[in-house]
């Protein structure tokens, strides 16, 4: 290995971000600079780079330079070099995807195309949609590549390794992904027994004498063979205790006594004696912070000199790691800052709610209201974490990060939430799209026990209760009428309240006031990220279906699906029913092989589609029953026309949809042909994913809720309808149908 100039390039954020926002994904995926004087790895680093494994696991507690070690790495490495430092933000499998293809878009045209596939954070099922996009990117990468990833033990959803489990195993032969972290990977146990893992531990991590005293030379501080090897002996080798040793022999003390955990606390301190007492409190107030800036500590600790002040922690090599490469960012060691934290809320714990405070006040005024929350829980201010989560949780959770949201949610307590009742609000509406009924109904019940009557609250509790239909389409229409009424012209809801009003009127018999609304709640959707257009113009194409108009009709399923291409959404629940209407009208048109891919598209999209919003859920199975129909696929309409069936039951009051099942239900009557064979079910489709894992039967039954035996034999079930006799045969064939990664039609 050389030096390398090919190192030097990082990967860019999307454009469009705010301007922290993109200085903080830019300094995730910035390539740090090697420590000056840092104890050299590199005989670790050649002996496993010689083992030629795809994959590299770095696992040591916290101060054994597993940052360090990567860092070197990549300084000296000759293949292309994109690095990715994960935190707590990134455990959701949408937002962690997002990351990676960010930090991947340099290795090719494909898989910069990833990163456009996931802008917009329209992820319904990143496992079996975006995850398989990803990786067939990568296996297509030419040119070998190195990717870093640092501190991965900060994603710890179940959900999150399953996406790594998939996009590891796609690293090609020649590539290499090094992963660093303080705890072992669970995702890559059955990559290691392929032979594809090399390890490293704390105790190919541990230094010597040798490296004693290039610690000591590093601090300037001449020690005898005789204290390092005492230095050595009472830190076992633990590179961080070592470099604290120096700084304490530094200062003129000699002693150290205790067991390897009371001579860390007993280090910790001693970075702290005799420190001035402005120094000593910039480090423990900022110690709040998870990255730090000049200008946020300013603002945190109510200052304007915090620049000096980090250039003296700079100075002094108090564990403060520059994040970016022009070194405005940077954070504290871990361990250095956790035990910052427990000195502050020791010592001065009446300070920790307001420093909070202040860093979420930065945070929100520079458009990063994610920190902001997170800040404002952590100060216990979960009123005011309320309220800012009503008006910040549909951004984050359009840009795919649903885990976070959940935690804020949950954080804030039902009994904030019902103070603030558009934090209910948008958590329904985020329930409803995602076709998490029950988890809807939950927060609609908490929504009509809040005593807030404010006329815009009153219209989100109509909305909600008109898409639901829970009470049939007579009292679902006067609840989208009153809607209309109360949401004002230039509200960003105004398009979401005509199009339920629309669809509610199509479901009573009124079709012409149907067109009405519907085409005024697609006028106004150039202004909307929502699923408007799609539902819209969907709703618009069936009226004129039922009118004989197919050229009308398909007019308006090209508008839905523009939709559906320009926000990467084929995977979105929302968008079932247009994509269904494509298959009826390509079949219509006789263009079979289009009819059949975009109904392989709908059969994936309907997993989302329950009966949360059970008009659209009856809907777009009905339409794509007679889809089916058209290509000779009785087998298909049959299973359709169930699950209509089964909505039907739970929501019986449809209008309009309880006569359309009707006529479906003669039509599959009168099929003759009985060929074919039968789909995917919803819980096949839903355990499809999973094949792509290295996870065994039981530990998928686990991650979905169901037995062993009952994965198994859907499972089997997948095989005989795929025509396959193996789980790998069984994943190329579902890619090969669209049934994974969903290839554009």
């Amino acid at each position: 290995m050389g030096s390398v100039t090919k190192a030097a390039r990082s990967s860019e954020p999307p454009d469009g971000l705010p301007a922290v926002d993109g200085l903080l994904l830019r300094s995730k995926l910035s390539i740090p600079r090697p420590s000056d004087g840092a104890v050299s790895r590199r005989d670790v680093i050649e002996r496993v780079a010689a083992s030629g494994a795809r994959v590299v696991s770095v696992v040591a507690p916290p101060g054994y330079g597993k940052s360090t070690l990567l860092a070197e790495w990549a300084s000296s490495e000759e293949r292309r070099v994109a690095w990715l430092h994960l935190d707590s933000y990134d455990d959701d499998p949408a937002a962690l995807l997002a990351r990676l293809a960010a930090a991947c878009a340099g290795f090719s045209d494909e898989t910069r195309d990833v990163v456009s596939a996931l802008a917009l954070g329209e992820a319904a099922a990143p496992l079996g949609r975006e995850t398989p996009l990803l990786a067939a990117a990568l296996r297509t990468v030419r040119e070998p590549f190195a990717l870093f990833l640092d501190d991965a033990h900060e994603v710890t959803s179940v959900a999150c390794e399953d996406v790594q489990d998939v996009v590891l195993g796609a690293v090609p032969e020649g590539s290499l992904v090094v992963v660093a972290s303080r705890r072992s990977l669970p995702y890559l146990a059955a990559i290691r027994v392929a032979g594809d893992v090399a390890d490293i531990g704390a105790e190919d991590l541990r230094l010597d004498v040798a490296g004693a005293r290039s610690i000591a030379d590093q601090v300037g501080v001449e020690a005898p063979e005789g204290d390092l090897e005492s230095w050595v002996r009472r830190c076992d080798g633990w590179p961080t205790g070592l470099f604290l040793c120096a700084l304490i022999a530094r200062d003129g003390k000699r002693s150290l006594n205790g067991t390897d955990q009371e001579l860390s606390d007993y280090l910790h301190r001693e970075c702290l004696a005799g420190l001035p007492d402005e120094l000593v409190g910039f480090l423990l107030r900022t110690s709040v912070l998870q990255q730090l800036t000049a200008e946020l500590c300013d603002a945190v600790l109510g200052v304007s000199d915090s620049a000096r002040l980090l250039r003296e922690v700079r100075h002094r090599q108090l564990f403060l790691i520059p994040v970016d490469q022009k070194q405005d960012w940077h954070r504290y060691h871990d361990l250095f800052r956790e035990f910052l934290q427990s000195e502050l809320r020791h010592t001065r714990p009446d300070e920790v709610g307001a420093l909070h405070t202040r860093a979420a006040a930065w945070h929100e005024a520079n458009r990063l209201p994610a920190h902001a929350i997170d800040h404002l829980l952590a100060a216990g201010d979960r009123e005011t974490a309320a309220g800012l989560i009503g008006s910040a949780a549909l951004p984050v959770y359009q840009s795919g990060n649903l885990s976070l949201v959940d935690r804020w949610l949950t954080d804030a307590g039902d009994d904030a939430l019902a103070r603030h009742p558009m934090a209910l609000v948008l958590a329904t509406w985020i329930a409803l799209v995602q076709g998490a009924a029950q988890e809807a109904e939950r927060h609609t019940s908490l929504l009509a026990r809040t005593d807030d009557h404010h006329p815009g609250i009153e219209a989100h509790r109509a909305m909600i209760r008109a898409a639901m239909c829970a009470d049939g389409v007579e009292a679902a229409l006067a609840d989208s009428a009153l809607a209309v009424l109360a949401v004002e012209p230039w509200s960003p809801w105004r398009d979401q309240a005509l199009k339920i009003h629309g669809a509610n009127l199509y479901l009573a018999g009124d079709p012409a006031n149907a067109r009405i609304a519907l085409a005024e709640a697609a006028a106004l959707a150039p202004q909307s990220r929502t699923d408007t257009p799609r539902l819209s113009e969907a709703f618009l194409a069936i009226i004129a279906l039922e009118e004989g108009s197919w050229s009308v009709a398909a007019r308006h399923v090209r508008i839905a699906l523009a939709s559906i291409h320009a926000h990467h959404a084929e995977g979105y629940g929302m968008s079932t029913l247009a994509l269904a209407l494509a298959a009826r009208v390509a079949a219509h048109e006789r263009d079979q092989d289009r009819a059949r891919r975009w109904a392989a598209k709908a059969m994936l999209a309907r997993v989302f589609s329950t009966y949360a919003i059970p008009a659209v859920a009856v809907a777009a199975r009905l339409h794509l029953a007679r889809a089916f129909l058209m290509l000779s696929d009785p087998q298909a309409a049959i299973l359709l026309l169930t699950e209509a069936d089964d909505v039907l039951r739970l929501r019986p009051d449809l209008g309009r949809l309880t006569a359309e099942a009707a006529d479906v239900r003669v039509l599959v009557a009168s099929s003759a042909t009985e060929t074919g064979m039968p789909p995917l079910t919803v819980a096949e489709l839903r355990l499809l994913p999973y094949l792509q894992t290295h996870l065994t039967f039981a530990e998928i039954g686990d991650r979905l809720s169901v037995s062993r035996n009952t994965v198994s034999t859907q499972a089997a079930s997948i095989y005989r309808k795929l025509g396959a006799t193996t789980r790998s045969a069984a994943v190329d064939a579902a890619i090969r149908r669209g049934l994974l990664g969903a290839p554009s039609a």
